[in-house]
């Protein structure tokens, strides 16, 4: 079983299903999606529907990011609603073909609303949307910090896990690795890549909303050409 980590989507539903793809996931694998599924790209209702099917199976965790957040809070007020409208709101209703959240599937809007989740932890890694407090437990971390803090002077985790985040987009293209905590954010709603990284091997897929795909090591970070691909 691989348990293989998916950075910000952003509703790019293209990029999800070449990743899937390419990364060949199968069943047994445990896939956490990072948050920030939705907003921005052009896509968020498939993406949606992609999370809620796969969930289902019970191999998916899926975070809460703060785009999730915003979304939380537009339900529940007219002036939140105005402030995420402002952070993508408006795409993620055109992808529904709607003009309010009352017109979401009821299905869509209590996984958003009810089936995200904070963290996820395992032995060795622990992963969060946006950073962690070093010296607080996982389910002591501030909201502040789970889903708004950016990928800046982090520390190592109390606990000796690797942190593994999005959040912060690397416009570089390639995850940033600092050794005790991996951001995995590249931008795929920014004319960047999605990047999906499995938690022990270190090994990174990538796709984009173009169809282009590559993979690295981050040991390496060097993208596989066409004919190293083949040649494997």
């Amino acid at each position: 079983m691989r348990t293989l980590a998916v950075g910000d989507i952003h509703g790019c539903y293209k990029a999800l299903a070449t990743l899937e793809s390419f990364v060949n996931f199968q069943p047994e694998d445990h896939i956490i999606t990072l948050g920030d599924h939705i907003n921005r790209g052009p896509d968020s209702r498939s993406v949606i529907q992609w999370l809620i099917d796969h969930h289902a199976t019970g191999h998916l965790t899926a975070l809460r990011g703060n785009h999730e957040c915003l979304f939380s809070a537009a339900v529940e007020s007219r002036l939140n609603h105005e402030n995420w409208m402002n952070f993508g709101g408006d795409k993620f209703l055109a992808s529904y073909n709607a003009q309010s959240i009352d017109e979401l599937p009821a299905e869509h809007l209590a996984f958003l609303q009810n089936d995200l989740q904070s963290y996820y932890q395992n032995e060795t890694h622990f992963c969060v949307h946006a950073n962690a407090c070093s010296d607080l437990d996982l389910e002591k971390q501030p909201d502040t910090m789970l889903f708004w803090e950016r990928f800046e002077n982090v520390k190592p985790h109390k606990s000796g896990r690797i942190m593994v985040c999005g959040h912060t987009p690397q416009r570089s293209g390639y995850p940033k690795d600092i050794g005790h905590a991996i951001c995995i954010d590249t931008a795929a709603a920014r004319k960047g890549w999605l990047t999906c990284l499995d938690l022990d091997s270190r090994h990174c897929w990538q796709a984009n909303e173009a169809g282009e795909t590559r993979r690295f090591s981050l040991d390496a970070q060097k993208p596989l050409n066409a004919q190293e691909r083949r040649a494997m």
